[in-house]
C-alpha cells in the first residue's frame, strides 16, 4: 500500500487531479480501505483484448467484493456502523456495475494506479537528480515511514478493540453463568422443604449441574484472566509503538520545524506549513485517546469482575503510560506559529500567533481557552524550565496580552492571534561585565489552561518565544540584530535559555552571514568565496589570500560585535550591517546585476584596475565609512593613474541615485572588468524632464569632480544650471589637470577622495538662488560668496 500512502501526500493541483480519478465507477473509499489488497493484485497481467483472460478478471472482481464485505463485517462501534453500511453498499454497487464486464474493472483500476504513480513521480521528482531532489526523496521516504506506522497503529488499535469486545462478551456470559451458579445454591436451600425422596432426587441433579458449572466457571475464569493479560500485553506493545512514533514526530519533525523557524529569523527559507505536522499530531491524539478509552474500559471490566492476578498492576502501568504520552503530546503541540519580533521596541505594536495542533481533535474548542502573554527575563526562563516557583514574575508590562483561542472550521486549526500587543515598559537585570543592553535577552511566555475528555484531564500549557532583545530607540536596532543573529544561528537543541557558544568556527559564521545577506538584500546573489575571503581578512586582520587558512579559526562574540576592528572605530558587524543597509535601500538591482564588486579594499582595487584601459571603474564598499560606497577608476594623468572618490552614503543616494551619479561622470566608460557603463546602468538613469511650461527653468543637480573639469567643459552645453553635489565631471578628451595649480582643491583629498559634506551647503544655496524671481536680484550686487567661485568648479 506504499503507493496509496504516497498518493495521500499529494497537494494542490496534483491532489485535485488524483481526486478526479475516482467517482461512482470506483469510490475513493474502496481504494483507501483495500489499498494493500488492490496494490498486490496482478492487474497488468491481464490482456484486455484477450477474451480468455475474462475468467481471471472475474476472479479479481469477486475477490474485491469479498474483501469489501470482509472489511465491512469487521467494523464495530458507533463510528464503524456507518462505515459498515457504506462498504457493504459499495460491494453491491461494484458487483452490479462490473458483473457483466469484469474487464472494465481491470481497465478502470489500471488507469487509476497508473495516473496515481505518475502524479507521485512528478511531485517527488521536482529536481531530478539534484541535491534538492534527493532531499525531497529522503523526506518522502521519512513521511512514508511515518504514515506506514500510523497504518500499523490503526490496525493494532482495531485489533485491541476487537479483543476488548470479545473479552466483554466473554465476561458478560461468565457473569450470567455465575448468576446461574448462585441460583443453584439458592435452590439447595429450598430442598429442605421437600420430602426425602424428592429431595434426594433433586439434590443429585443439582449437585451434578453445580459441579459441571463450577468446573466451567473455573476454566472460564482462567480464560478471562488470560484474555485480560493478553489484552494488557497488546496495549503495552501499542504504547511502545505510539511512544516511538510520537518521539519521531515531536522530537524530530516538530523540533526541525522550530529550528527552521529560528533560522527563518536570520533570513533562512520559510519554516513551512504546519498542516502536515498537525495531521500527524491529530492522528496521534486520536489513536492515543482510543487506546486510553480501551484501557479504562478494561479497568472497568476488572473492577466489575475481580479475578486475582497481575492484570490490575499491568493496567495501572499502561494507564499511567498513556496519560504521560497524551500529556507530552498536548504540551508539546502548544506552539508559536508566528513569532513576535525578535528586536522588540517599546511602545510599538507587535503581533504573534499561538496554535494548539491537537485542539480540534481533542474538542478543546468546545470551551475555548484563553492564552496570556508575558515578557520574562533569561533568568526567569531558566527557573521556569526547572519548575521553580516563578508564578506571576515578569520583566515588563505588555498591553493587550490576553486572547481567546479561535477554532477555524475550514482549516481545523485552533489558534490565538495577538494582533495589537505593545510592550509598555521593561525591567532590565543587572548587566554582566561589558554586556550592553542590546545583548540582554528576554522571551515572551504564552500560557493557557484547558481540560479534555469531560474534564478528565486538565492541562496547563506554556511555551516560550525565541529570544527577543528589547530596545527603546531605533539607534539600538543594529546591535540588537547582531545579538539575535548570533543566537538564532548558533543555538543548540535543548539548550538552557538562552545559552549560545561564545566562539564559533569561521565557516559557521560565514553560513549565517550569507543567509542574512541574501535575505536582507533580497537577492539570490550571495557571498562568494572571494567575498568571504575579504571578510575573513578584515575580521582577523590577516593578509592570507587562501580561504582554507581561515577554516580552523574561531570567531568570538567580542570580535563579532563588541570590540572595534583594529584601526577602525566600528565593529565587524556594524560594518557588515552597513553594507546590507545601503544595498537594501538603494542598490539591490545593481548588486543583482553584478555591477557592484563591493568586497575589495583600496589596494585590491588598485591591483584589479592597474592594467585596464582608461575609464575602467569598479564600485567597492568603503573601509572608512559604514555603509559607504566609493568609485575607483583608472585614468592616466601626470600625477596618478588610479583615482578613488570620497565614499557616498545612504544620505547621498537619497539625493541622487548611484546610476545618475555614474551617468554624470562621462569619463567612466567600463564597469570592471569590461562591461560598457551605459549597458549596465542606463536603464536606471532618471529620465530627462520635458521643458517646463510655467515659465520656469527647472534646475538639475549634477555630479562633477573638479580635477576632471576643463576650462571649456560643457561651455556650449544646455541651459540647465548644474552644481557639484558630490565629485562630478564633465568629459574632456584631454583634461586640464593643472587648471588651478596654485590652489589645491579640498574636494579631493590626498588619496584622491572627494568630500561630499564640503559641497552640500553650496548645493542648497544654488537651489535657493535659482528659485528666486529674476527681477528680485540686484545686478549691482556681487554674487553670493562660495557660489560661483571658479576654484570649486561647481558650475558646468
Amino acid at each position: 500500500m506504499a503507493g496509496w500512502i504516497q498518493a495521500q501526500q499529494l497537494q494542490g493541483d496534483a491532489l485535485r487531479q488524483m481526486q478526479v480519478l475516482y467517482g461512482q465507477h470506483f469510490p475513493i473509499e474502496v481504494r483507501h480501505y483495500l489499498a494493500q489488497w488492490i496494490e498486490s493484485q496482478p492487474w497488468d497481467a491481464i490482456d484486455l483484448d484477450n477474451p480468455q483472460d475474462r475468467a481471471q478478471a472475474t476472479q479479481l472482481l469477486e475477490g474485491l467484493v469479498q474483501e469489501l464485505q470482509k472489511k465491512a463485517e469487521h467494523q464495530v462501534g458507533e463510528d464503524g456502523f456507518l462505515l459498515k453500511i457504506k462498504l457493504g453498499h459499495y460491494a453491491t454497487q461494484l458487483q452490479n456495475t462490473y458483473d457483466r464486464c469484469p474487464m472494465e474493472l481491470v481497465r478502470c483500476i489500471r488507469h487509476i494506479l497508473y495516473n496515481e504513480q505518475r502524479l507521485v513521480r512528478e511531485a517527488t521528482n521536482v529536481s531530478g537528480n539534484s541535491s534538492a531532489g534527493i532531499l525531497v526523496d529522503a523526506m518522502s521516504q521519512k513521511h512514508l515511514q511515518i504514515n506506514q506506522t500510523f497504518e500499523e497503529l490503526r490496525l493494532v488499535t482495531q485489533d485491541t478493540e476487537n479483543e476488548l469486545k470479545k473479552l466483554q462478551q466473554t465476561q458478560e456470559y461468565f457473569i450470567i453463568q455465575y448468576q446461574e451458579s448462585l441460583r443453584i445454591q439458592a435452590q439447595f436451600a429450598q430442598l429442605a422443604q421437600l420430602n426425602p425422596q424428592e429431595r434426594l432426587s433433586r439434590e443429585t441433579a443439582l449437585q451434578q449441574k453445580q459441579v459441571s458449572l463450577e468446573a466451567w466457571l473455573q476454566r472460564e475464569a482462567q480464560t478471562l484472566q488470560q484474555y485480560r493479560v493478553e489484552l494488557a500485553e497488546k496495549h503495552q506493545k501499542t504504547l511502545q509503538l505510539l511512544r516511538k512514533q510520537q518521539t519521531i514526530i515531536l522530537d524530530d519533525e516538530l523540533i526541525q520545524w522550530k529550528r527552521r523557524q529560528q533560522l527563518a529569523g536570520n533570513g533562512g527559507p520559510p519554516e513551512g506549513s504546519l498542516d502536515v505536522l498537525q495531521s500527524w499530531c491529530e492522528k496521534l491524539a486520536e489513536i492515543i485517546w482510543q487506546n486510553r478509552q480501551q484501557i479504562r474500559r478494561a479497568e472497568h471490566l476488572c473492577q466489575q469482575l475481580p479475578i486475582p492476578g497481575p492484570v490490575e498492576e499491568m493496567l495501572a502501568e499502561v494507564n499511567a503510560t498513556i496519560t504521560d504520552i497524551i500529556s507530552a503530546l498536548v504540551t508539546s503541540t502548544f506552539i508559536i506559529e508566528k513569532q513576535p519580533p525578535q528586536v522588540l521596541k517599546t511602545q510599538t505594536k507587535f503581533a504573534a500567533t499561538v496554535r494548539l495542533l491537537v485542539g480540534g481533535k481533542l474538542n478543546v474548542h468546545m470551551n475555548p481557552p484563553q492564552v496570556k502573554a508575558t515578557i520574562i527575563s533569561e533568568q526567569q526562563a531558566k527557573s521556569l524550565l526547572k519548575n521553580e516557583n516563578t508564578r506571576n514574575e515578569c520583566s515588563g508590562e505588555i498591553l493587550n496580552n490576553c486572547c481567546v483561542m479561535e477554532y477555524h472550521q475550514a482549516t481545523g486549526t485552533l489558534s490565538a492571534h495577538f494582533r495589537n500587543m505593545s510592550l509598555k515598559r521593561i525591567k532590565r537585570a543587572d548587566r554582566r561585565g561589558a554586556e550592553s543592553v542590546t545583548e540582554e535577552k528576554f522571551t515572551v511566555l504564552f500560557e493557557s489552561q484547558f481540560s479534555v475528555g469531560s474534564n478528565e484531564l486538565v492541562f496547563q500549557v506554556k511555551t516560550l518565544s525565541l529570544p527577543v532583545v528589547v530596545i527603546v530607540h531605533g539607534s539600538q536596532d543594529h546591535n540588537a540584530t547582531a545579538t539575535v543573529l548570533w543566537d538564532n544561528a548558533f543555538a543548540e537543541p535543548g539548550r538552557v535559555p538562552f545559552a549560545v557558544p561564545d566562539k564559533v568556527l569561521w565557516p559557521q559564521l560565514c553560513e549565517a552571514l550569507n543567509m542574512k545577506f541574501k535575505a536582507e538584500v533580497q537577492s539570490n546573489r550571495g557571498l562568494t568565496k572571494e567575498n568571504l575571503l575579504f571578510l575573513a581578512q578584515k575580521l582577523f586582520n590577516n593578509s592570507s589570500s587562501h580561504l582554507e587558512d581561515y577554516n580552523g579559526m574561531s570567531v568570538s562574540w567580542s570580535q563579532f560585535n563588541r570590540e572595534n576592528l583594529p584601526g577602525w572605530n566600528y565593529t565587524f558587524w556594524q560594518w557588515f550591517d552597513g553594507v546590507m543597509e545601503v544595498l537594501k535601500k538603494h542598490h539591490k538591482p545593481h548588486w543583482n546585476d553584478g555591477a557592484i564588486l563591493g568586497f575589495v579594499n583600496k589596494q585590491q582595487a588598485h591591483d584589479l584596475l592597474i592594467n585596464k584601459p582608461d575609464g575602467t571603474f569598479l564600485l567597492r564598499f568603503s573601509d572608512s565609512e559604514i555603509g559607504g560606497i566609493t568609485i575607483a577608476w583608472k585614468f592616466d594623468s601626470p600625477d596618478r593613474n588610479l583615482w578613488n572618490l570620497k565614499p557616498f552614503t545612504t544620505r547621498d543616494f537619497s539625493i541622487r541615485s548611484l546610476a545618475d551619479r555614474l551617468g554624470d561622470l562621462n569619463y567612466l566608460i567600463y564597469v570592471f572588468p569590461d562591461r560598457p557603463k551605459d549597458e549596465v546602468f542606463s536603464k536606471y538613469y532618471t529620465p530627462v524632464l520635458a521643458k517646463a511650461v510655467d515659465g520656469y527653468v527647472k534646475p538639475q543637480i549634477k555630479q562633477v569632480v573638479p580635477e576632471f573639469v576643463s576650462a571649456s567643459a560643457d561651455s556650449a552645453g544646455s541651459s540647465a544650471t548644474y552644481m557639484d553635489q558630490a565629485p562630478s565631471p564633465a568629459v574632456c578628451p584631454q583634461p586640464h589637470y593643472n587648471m588651478y595649480p596654485q590652489n589645491p582643491d579640498p574636494v579631493l583629498d590626498q588619496d584622491g577622495e572627494f568630500d561630499l559634506d564640503e559641497t552640500m551647503d553650496v548645493a542648497r544655496h544654488v537651489e535657493e538662488l535659482l528659485r528666486r524671481p529674476m527681477d528680485s536680484l540686484d545686478p549691482s550686487l556681487p554674487p553670493p560668496t562660495g557660489l560661483f567661485t571658479p576654484a570649486r568648479g561647481s558650475l558646468s
